[in-house]
């Protein structure tokens, strides 16, 4: 059985905070960045991160990320962790990765939490710790999150030190991130239900479908 690892760190470089427009006003958004808009901050350094609407800068995405970081916004502390880890517009620093990693996941944002049982689980900018890989990366699933349940499934389907196996469990992550889209995760549902007995593909969606969200 060939379970696809999928424990990547993920970027939500910003939010549009108007309605998508194609010719976002600049100025007007600048503006407001300017008077300590955290919100027009952070979608301001996704744009120069993108090079949408502004010249690509690495530098000044990373300026803007911090300005609304400091402020206490969930996404740009999540997006500044993630210049850190990935070395753009800043030296590379894993340690701060994880500092602002951890100030968004402590605020309940889903993308941060996985990312942040991925540095734990593979010691990187803090001790390697299973306990803590698998408190983060459950948070973040029980809130809907599909990389974190595709990254969940994956423990209970291998097995390790981290969690017992449990096809059952697997099985019923992997579906709930299936649901959503997940491609990665419906191969990897098929291929561990091949090892699994119909009583237990029947159980694993039961759970699926009785499982809820929790906020």
């Amino acid at each position: 059985m060939k379970i696809k690892k999928l424990w990547v760190l993920l970027l939500v470089s910003f939010l549009w905070t108007v309605s998508c427009s194609p010719k976002p006003d600049i100025k007007k958004l600048t503006q407001q960045a300017q008077k300590g808009d955290a919100l027009a901050q952070n979608t301001l350094g996704g744009m120069y991160l993108n090079g949408r609407g502004v010249p690509q800068d690495v530098v000044q995405a990373v300026k803007w990320y911090r300005l609304a970081a400091v402020q206490g916004n969930a996404l740009a502390q999540f997006n500044l962790g993630y210049m850190y880890d990935s070395g753009r517009g800043v030296p590379q620093d894993v340690v701060q990765a994880v500092k602002w990693f951890s100030l968004a996941a402590d605020q309940g944002y889903a993308p941060a939490q996985n990312n942040l049982g991925y540095m734990y689980e593979n010691g990187r900018g803090v001790p390697q710790d299973y306990v803590q890989a698998v408190k983060w990366t459950r948070l973040a699933a029980d809130q809907g999150y599909a990389s974190a349940q595709v990254n969940l499934g994956l423990m209970y389907s291998l097995g390790s030190t981290m969690l017992p196996q449990d096809y059952v469990q697997g099985h019923k992550w992997y579906n709930l991130a299936a649901a959503q889209g997940d491609s990665d995760a419906a191969k990897n549902r098929d291929l561990l239900a091949k090892q699994m007995t119909p009583q237990q593909i029947a159980q694993a969606q039961e759970l699926a479908r009785n499982w809820k969200p929790k906020k």
